[in-house]
């Protein structure tokens, strides 16, 4: 079961005829756990998990199920069809998986609470011992939970609705519940997080930061001075300045290949822009260590 700590929303790594990568993927996610995650969430919005077939998905879920790291593995769900959701977290739990970071449909664009609400009902209707960590991600889905929805819904669910990845911003500083996991969405709110009672993040840069962001965790926890967050912050506000996964993938190819593949819509950054990159975290003092898909 997810607990307190850093996650990463891992990245998933294609080949060249744009299907999944399963072994480079689990490879990845396992390298940035040896790196200091608590653990990985597959098919999250960096996961391109809205891009990648039903099929796909239930391969790494069965291959993953016998790995060493099995229980620092988390999954996404990433479908907007309400009973391919249901299919997939059915699939998981036959492998063991029981706890699913889930975004209501992202299509339209003015979900309401009570749409919203209902999409989690029947969910928990159809699989009721599911731990659910709610998707806060207005940019993405055009849906922004608020205090009332989630509280409800937890009111509703208290055994199911047990966290919520916040990448909105408004409930890391608003939302109070008791036994409830708060995960912001940025290295940039991790320790204001922190301070405020939340339980760590689940970001998509922690696939390059991980060891920043256990430092600057594990430093919070055993009440030490912090050395590590502004760096951690400074590297967060460079990607924060290009689509993530682009900036991402383009970053992480300069040591390995494999990230070079995205799946269209999604591209590389250009040639200048991944320059550009390259350079102010340069300036930062920056790189990645052994955090490559092997």
């Amino acid at each position: 079961m997810i607990t307190r700590g850093i996650y990463s929303a891992t990245c998933s790594i294609l080949n060249d005829d744009y299907s999944l990568n399963v072994d480079a993927t689990i490879a990845h996610a396992s390298s940035t756990i040896n790196n200091g995650l608590h653990g990985a969430i597959f098919f999250g919005s960096t996961g391109q998990s809205q891009l990648i077939s039903i099929s796909e998905k239930k391969d790494l879920i069965a291959k993953i199920a016998n790995h060493k790291l099995k229980k620092q593995f988390f999954l996404g769900t990433g479908c907007n069809s309400l009973k391919e959701t249901i299919d997939l977290i059915k699939y998981g739990f036959e492998y063991g998986f029981t706890d699913f970071l889930i975004m209501q449909p992202a299509y339209y664009k003015k979900n309401t609470d009570v749409g919203v609400f209902n999409f989690y009902s029947a969910i928990i209707s159809k699989v009721p011992k599911i731990k659910i960590i709610l998707y806060n991600f207005e940019q993405l889905s055009g849906y922004k939970f608020s205090v009332e929805a989630v509280t409800k819904l937890v009111k509703a669910f208290p055994n199911n609705i047990v966290g919520c990845k916040d990448s909105t911003s408004n409930l890391f500083e608003n939302l109070k519940l008791p036994n409830f996991l708060m995960f912001p969405g940025t290295e940039t709110k991790l320790l204001k997080g922190l301070e405020l009672g939340n339980s760590g993040i689940i970001s998509a840069i922690c696939n390059v930061t991980a060891p920043l962001a256990r430092k600057v965790f594990d430093d919070f926890e055993k009440k030490n001075e912090q050395t590590q967050n502004e760096k951690l912050i400074a590297v967060r506000k460079v990607f924060d300045g290009y689509n993530l996964i682009s900036a991402l993938h383009s970053y992480m190819s300069v040591k390995d290949d494999n990230f070079k593949n995205l799946l269209p819509p999604l591209v590389l950054l250009s040639s200048e822009e991944k320059e550009e990159l390259i350079n102010k975290l340069n300036n930062l003092k920056f790189e990645i260590k052994n955090n490559l898909a092997a």
